[in-house]
């Protein structure tokens, strides 16, 4: 008799969960007559068919559920897998994204603040939804798991899943009138517009909003031209291409340096980069210099100059004592007459 097996492996940290809980699975494979074993020494689990299988589908539906436990799937939740309503989808993500911050983000906005976002796809498309790793795992009926898929892919792509719950909740209430059963629902679903364009659709978009105004403009008899910036005057036109720049050889040539000797390049450099370390010398004591320059200072005046002061000044209090005394004699003479 032949004998159909499949195989999958298990990360490391679920090997102490499978141990523990393989007499479960066991149980759950039994009655449906398939044999599975657990490897630990190279971290693997198998199933296979044995004389008691009469369902030859079951086979797949047990090689879904080992897969199932590998992603971190509860043996419980797992094992409803091997129903005829049940299926399951494993949806990978971890090359969708090549930031690792960007991913995590993307990934962690599939479950939502405590789950909420999570729950929400759960409860619209009937599925069993675990993120774990670098995969989504996906249990429920056929028809959701090509929603959830959807949902999880857009938002990797930075999709927010609120729109796709937005869309299910409403195609959830259109469902449930039969006037509609036979009809378009285009335009009752939302229509998202993107926020993140192109260069060439800002560009277009930008245009676009130009004309408007000026066609506006037009229809209010205002000057168009008038307002326009000038433009700056075009360079002309010449298919010949710019002339060629000498390069560092031909320079070399013109001067003669390409000539020189290695020995008489070195003793040249050497020659200017100490003609610069004297120049700058010569300059740092120029600067050091000025604060010992004594400033200007004006002239002590001399003897002459301090008598010719004085004889003036004494000379203004002797014309002023003078004016006071024919003062005083005006007003003695008045009061006496």
């Amino acid at each position: 008799m032949e004998e159909s097996s499949f195989a999958t492996l298990f990360p490391k940290y679920r090997e102490k969960y499978l141990r523990e809980m393989w007499s479960a699975v066991t149980r759950a494979l039994e009655p449906h007559g398939i044999a599975c074993t657990l490897d630990l020494v190279h971290g693997s689990m198998s199933v296979r068919t044995t004389r008691k299988t009469y369902d030859p589908y079951i086979l797949l539906k047990a090689r879904d559920m080992i897969k199932l436990l590998a992603r971190g799937v509860a043996i419980t939740q797992a094992a409803k897998v091997l129903q005829d309503d049940v299926a399951c989808d494993i949806i990978k993500i971890g090359n969708l994204v090549r930031n690792k911050e960007r991913f995590v983000k993307r990934r962690q906005r599939i479950i939502g603040p405590d789950g909420s976002t999570l729950k929400a796809i759960e409860l619209l498309t009937q599925c069993y939804v675990l993120v774990q790793g670098n995969t989504v795992s996906v249990m429920g009926p056929h028809k959701s798991l090509k929603e959830v898929r959807r949902i999880v892919l857009d938002c990797m792509k930075n999709i927010h899943p609120i729109y796709r719950i937005k869309e299910l909740m409403i195609r959830r209430e259109l469902a449930k009138d039969p006037k509609l059963a036979n009809e378009s629902w285009d335009r009752f679903l939302p229509r998202f517009r993107k926020r993140h364009l192109k260069t060439s659709e800002k560009t277009a978009r930008k245009n676009e909003r130009l004309a408007q105004k000026e066609a506006a403009r037009k229809e209010a008899g205002l000057d168009v031209e008038a307002n326009k910036k000038e433009k700056p005057m075009k360079k002309v036109y010449t298919p010949f291409p710019p002339p060629q720049q000498p390069r560092k050889v031909d320079l070399q040539l013109e001067s003669g340096e390409y000539f020189l000797k290695p020995h008489e390049k070195q003793a040249r450099e050497v020659q200017q980069r100490k003609q610069k370390q004297a120049e700058a010398t010569s300059k740092r004591r120029a600067e050091r210099a000025e604060v010992f320059v004594a400033p200007i200072e004006q002239a002590a005046p001399a003897v002459e100059e301090k008598r010719k002061r004085k004889q003036a000044e004494q000379e203004e209090d002797g014309q002023e004592k003078a004016k006071k005394k024919k003062k005083k004699v005006r007003f003695t003479g008045a009061g006496s007459s």
